[in-house]
């Protein structure tokens, strides 16, 4: 009886609410302004359901089938949606003594390109102290010249490594700065150290677990921790199979316990894919509701940590972002509704931020949410111009969004930001095209929002126009609802005013259409 229980129950991962990190919130609304962007965006991007409040203040409705599903079978979802998102935590939770461990390739095809182990160093820091109560109280580069082998490093330099460790007893766990840890290895380790030991795999996907906040991002997590759990599944296994209870035949249908618990995998994994299409779903109608009204999309991109919800904060003038300081703020796509100074309204998307030797896996389940920078007309890149490998940093975002096959339209028509000039005194941008910002201090926006909006009315097809219209008909309203009226000139003695409107070719046509002469 108790090895049936075992068997078919899915495993203390799967049951148990996430701990030691902060419950899951609701992403910002917009700002109330302008009216019509905000009743497109609202849910389309940023709202945690994928829906928002209409401008009269009502929810929306897409139209499509879900949303005809009876109240039970949604809640039923969502309860089921839920069931997927409890897992045990990554890490411990409470305070962190944590050590750093670097292995330096010096040569070799495990020798990374175009950094420094020191810039490594800092960069693995930063992801430490991003978690709640946790410190970096020693750090150690050790050279390695197999990063390939079972456990890293050779004989020597592992009994130099183990004896610092277990002669710290401030130390609580080791941060291995590598992408990923074999779970035998990962065991061997900690015997040998008696701490836990931890690689850049799991410190970033629970960094990911505690800043995601849709229910979107949260399912994008799970299914990226799906490589963690299987690797656990294979270890303990193994370890059963250590003590004979490995290959035991459980059930009717003869399966062991391997395969029962890789069969759950599977079944939680198309549970998650089939709820994240749902979504994108929604997403996508919605964005088919964007092109239909033509409201400009601009989607910033960057590393992670360069800036760019400061930037949008400064674009906006929207006082209820609160940019912070620290790796993967933001993880939920987030839409802003901000004017370019010729008054069209444009929607600013904040996007999550790259990082170099990201797992690929989670690159992969969040490729979703990057499919909205597909759609945008426009792409600002921010770099932080004040870190020593900003080059470094340019490339492994352009690297990512060529992987994700950004349209090429897209790619060569990117506008670039040179952000934090002002911890650079004197900085002057090689680069011809680049806008040199700061984004906290203000410095260059103008010069920005020129360069966007020239950006913008090539990429959308837009053109500022005069129109003379007539005073008593329907002609200036229409107009006030279909474009961007910059300037009226009213002559009321002719009964007429030239109208300056930036409108697209098509809104154009069917204003001609609708009155002609």
């Amino acid at each position: 009886m108790w090895a049936l229980r075992a068997a078919v129950r899915s495993g203390p991962w799967f049951s148990r609410v996430v701990r030691g990190c902060r419950a899951p919130r609701a992403a910002p609304p917009l700002p109330p302004c302008p009216v019509r962007a905000l009743a497109t965006f609202r849910g389309g991007l940023g709202g945690p359901e994928g829906r928002g409040p209409r401008a009269d203040g009502r929810g929306s409705r897409t139209g499509g089938k879900e949303d005809e599903e009876e109240p039970e079978d949604a809640e039923e979802e969502d309860e089921e949606e839920e069931e997927l998102l409890r897992r045990d935590p990554l890490l411990p939770a409470g305070t962190q003594r944590v050590c750093l461990v670097h292995p330096d390739v010096k040569w070799g095809p495990g020798k990374p390109q175009g950094t420094r182990a020191e810039w490594q160093v800092v960069e693995a820091q930063a992801l430490v102290h991003t978690l709640d109560g946790w410190s970096v109280v020693d750090t150690m580069v050790v050279p390695t010249k197999t990063p390939g082998r079972k456990l890293i490093f050779g004989r020597g330099t592992l009994e130099h490594l183990t004896e610092k460790i277990r002669g710290s007893p401030e130390i609580t766990a080791v941060f291995l700065n590598v992408e990923r840890v074999a779970a035998p290895t990962k065991k061997e380790l900690e015997a040998a150290w008696g701490v836990r030991v931890f690689d850049r795999f799991t410190v970033v996907l629970h960094i990911f677990r505690c800043n995601a906040r849709t229910k979107e991002a949260r399912l994008q997590v799970a299914l990226a921790e799906l490589p963690l759990l299987r690797s656990h599944l294979k270890n303990d296994v193994a370890h059963l199979g250590g003590r004979g209870g490995g290959s035991r035949h459980i059930m009717g249908s003869g399966e062991s316990f391997l395969q029962v618990h890789q069969r759950l995998l599977k079944d939680k994994e198309a549970k998650i894919r089939k709820a994240l299409d749902k979504l994108r779903r929604k997403r996508l109608l919605l964005g088919q509701q964007r092109r239909l009204r033509e409201f400009p999309v601009v989607s910033v991109v960057g590393y992670t940590n360069c800036g760019k919800t400061t930037l949008i904060k400064a674009l906006t003038g929207d006082a209820a972002i609160q940019p912070q300081d620290r790796l993967f703020a933001t993880l939920d796509v987030t839409a802003r509704a901000g004017r370019l100074p010729s008054r069209l309204t444009v929607i600013y998307v904040d996007t999550i931020g790259f990082l170099s030797q990201l797992p690929h896996s989670l690159v992969e389940s969040f490729a979703a949410t990057l499919e909205d920078v597909h759609r945008s007309d426009l792409v600002i890149h921010v770099r932080d111009v004040s870190h020593p490998e900003t080059e470094l940093q340019k490339a492994s975002v352009l690297s990512a969004l060529r992987a994700l096959q950004l349209p090429r339209p897209l790619l060569d028509h990117m506008v670039e930001v040179l952000n934090k000039v002002d911890l650079v005194p004197g900085y002057r941008p090689a680069e011809p095209n680049a806008v040199a910002v700061s984004a906290l201090l203000g410095l260059g926006l103008e010069e920005l929002k020129a360069r966007l909006e020239g950006a913008v009315l090539r990429a959308t097809g837009r053109r500022v126009r005069t129109l003379r219209v007539g005073l008593a008909g329907p002609q200036l309203s229409w107009l006030h609802q279909e474009a961007t009226v910059q300037a009226v000139d009213v002559r009321p003695e002719a009964g007429v005013a030239d109208v300056k409107v930036i409108i697209s070719d098509p809104a154009y046509g069917r204003f001609r259409k609708l009155f002609p002469g």
